[in-house]
């Protein structure tokens, strides 16, 4: 497929918008990456632990690198992408692949079809923004899911 056929593809689904993720529709759910213990100490991590508390309730899923922590809060779900065994670790392309998947089948057996997210993976877990979107036009391209991408 050309790029800009790929880009087409990936648009139809993902759209990037300038702004705070806590600032779009309430009815979003939103996504963000962590490592199993849940420590989120740093990063967008902290700002999600302060707004959904919620932590013991994500230790208690028992979740793995390649899985999805949930949290419903109001109206909406927020989902962990579990990318990594340890706060300090990096991610991988595959983990990430997987807990997105995770993600994929949880909104479809839940009725969910708008995710707000940052750009996952790309901050201080320092994965390349181009792969990542990627990864993302792919997983959700057969779905009508819509992903809403910020950036500050």
């Amino acid at each position: 497929m050309a790029s800009s056929d790929k880009e087409t593809a990936e648009n139809s689904r993902i759209k990037h918008v300038n702004g705070d993720l806590f600032s779009c529709p309430e009815t979003d759910a939103l996504a963000h990456c962590i490592s199993e213990d849940c420590r989120m100490g740093a990063g967008i991590a902290v700002l999600f632990k302060k707004k959904f508390g919620g932590v013991q309730e994500l230790l208690d899923q028992k979740k793995s690198s390649g899985e999805v922590a949930v949290l419903k809060r109001d109206k909406r779900y927020i989902y962990y992408l579990i990318t990594k065994k340890k706060a300090s670790h990096k991610p991988t392309y595959d983990n990430l692949r997987y807990s997105l998947k995770a993600m994929r089948e949880h909104c479809l057996h839940n009725g969910v079809t708008d995710i707000s997210m940052p750009r996952i993976g790309c901050g201080l877990d320092r994965l390349e923004w181009e792969e990542v979107s990627a990864i993302l036009a792919e997983i959700f391209e057969d779905t009508d899911i819509n992903i809403t991408v910020y950036t500050l």
